[in-house]
């Protein structure tokens, strides 16, 4: 039987390992996904109070929930961004090109 590994890609694979960064990471994004969940919850509620007494203050309250949870789901997905780039599985675009400072600004046009 002859080893696999060994063509000329073959090398040693890495040993996975704990990281805490992850970990604080995973955490997170539950903490801000939970903390949206219970403020549409709440925005919810505090509508169908506005609804039926007519406070105003029901309907300020909804205004403040309906804020904080699009701020938790926004947040959210910025952290599950960052965990995806810390795992491998996207990465950051690669810089545009700079402009050659030789071309004329302005493109053909203004060349002419």
């Amino acid at each position: 039987m002859t080893p696999v590994a060994g063509g000329k890609r073959a090398g040693a694979r890495q040993k996975r390992r704990f990281r805490p960064v992850l970990l604080g990471l995973a955490i997170a994004i539950l903490a801000c996904i939970a903390a949206w969940g219970y403020l549409v919850y709440r925005a919810i509620d505090f509508g169908a109070d506005g609804r039926r007494d007519g406070a105003v203050s029901a309907w300020a309250l909804l205004a403040l929930a309906s804020v904080g949870a699009v701020a938790c789901l926004f947040l959210g997905l910025m952290l599950v961004v960052r965990l995806s780039r810390a795992v491998g599985i996207t990465h950051t675009p690669a810089p545009r090109p700079k402009r050659d400072p030789g071309t004329p600004a302005g493109g053909k046009r203004a060349a002419r």
